[in-house]
This record gives C-alpha cells, sequence and structure tokens, in this order.
C-alpha cells in the first residue's frame, strides 16, 4: 500500500477545521443562548439593571414547605445590582408582580399561592433584611428609594412560604417579576 504524506496531511486538516467550525459555533450559540436569558432591559438612559440569576428578573416558589421567617431568610436569593448613569439623584422602584406570561403559560392559574401566605425580604448593601408579606404590599412595591449620582446599589430578594399556612407538598406555587421603575 502506498503512503501519500500530502494527501493524509491535507485529511487532517480539513477534519480539524470541521471540528474548530462546529466547536465555535456551538459556543457562540451556547453563550448567546443563555445571555439573552438574562438581559431582560429594565435600562433607561438614567439607570441599569443587571440581574446575577439565569432566570433574570422571573423569581419562583415551587416548593411548599412553611418555614419561620429565619429560615426563610436562607433560601434561595435572587440577587440584580442598579447603577446610576447621572451626575444627579435618581428615584426608582422595586416591584414584585405576578408573572402573566408564566402563569399563562403553564396553564396554572388556579394553583397560585395566596399572597397572604408568600413572605418576601429584600436587602439592599450591607443593610439588613426587611421582611413583607406579599399580600400587604402596596401597589407591589417592595421599595422606593434614590441612588446617589453615580451610584450602584445591590440588591437580593428572597421568597418563603409563611410558617403555619399551607400543608407541605401542596401543587401551589408562585411566578413573579422583578421590576424596577424609574421614577420621573
Amino acid at each position: 500500500m502506498y503512503y501519500n504524506a500530502k494527501k493524509e496531511r491535507l485529511k487532517n486538516i480539513i477534519y480539524i477545521t470541521i471540528i474548530l467550525v462546529v466547536a465555535l459555533f456551538s459556543t457562540h450559540y451556547i453563550y448567546y443562548k443563555f445571555k439573552e436569558e438574562r438581559n431582560i432591559d429594565y435600562n433607561s438612559e438614567n439607570i441599569d439593571v443587571v440581574f446575577h440569576e439565569k432566570t433574570a428578573s422571573k423569581v419562583a416558589l415551587y416548593k411548599i414547605t412553611p418555614v419561620t421567617d429565619s429560615v426563610g431568610l436562607s433560601s434561595k436569593a435572587y440577587t440584580f445590582t442598579v447603577k446610576n448613569n447621572l451626575t444627579e439623584k435618581v428615584n426608582y422602584k422595586i416591584k414584585l408582580v405576578k408573572d402573566i406570561k408564566a402563569i399563562k403559560d403553564d396553564e396554572c392559574d388556579d394553583y397560585q399561592i395566596p399572597l397572604e401566605y408568600i413572605k418576601v425580604s429584600i436587602k439592599e448593601d450591607k443593610d439588613d433584611n426587611v421582611i413583607y408579606s406579599l399580600a400587604d404590599l402596596e401597589d407591589n412595591i417592595l421599595k422606593e428609594t434614590q441612588i446617589p449620582a453615580l451610584g450602584e446599589k445591590d440588591y437580593s430578594i428572597r421568597l418563603w412560604t409563611a410558617q403555619d399556612s399551607i400543608p407541605s407538598g401542596s401543587l401551589l406555587h408562585y411566578h413573579g417579576l422583578i421590576q424596577v421603575l424609574e421614577e420621573k
């Protein structure tokens, strides 16, 4: 059998090129798929909002396990950063609203946890957690505040089911959205 080094080298170069093209395409596709999930744009001219979770602004409570507030404060945190792009203070509010699209997509309107049984905490930077019942929020507003000129604030929000509310293992759940809205 005759061995041709040039043909073998050309064949190897073609294989390597195909593998590199597939790897580059796959990496690009995967990167932008996950990037788009986090790019919910609540940004305005004045503030930028960056969500640090894969779920972006979406929050969910699936497992019904009524717990005390101290245990609830150790549950999964949804984190985000608000950044001021101006050289003056900006007022804004943080809201937690029902995710109507997710409820409609899952066809689970009848399986939503009553808001009075859901506890939520919000923590700004190094401040203490502030705990609310979702039913007690006026217009679903968790916090109304302002950010200093060119400032940046980090937030974490946690959800849990209030102790002595719903029996564990219930099929009820909650779909929500975190909204950061600049006040004009």
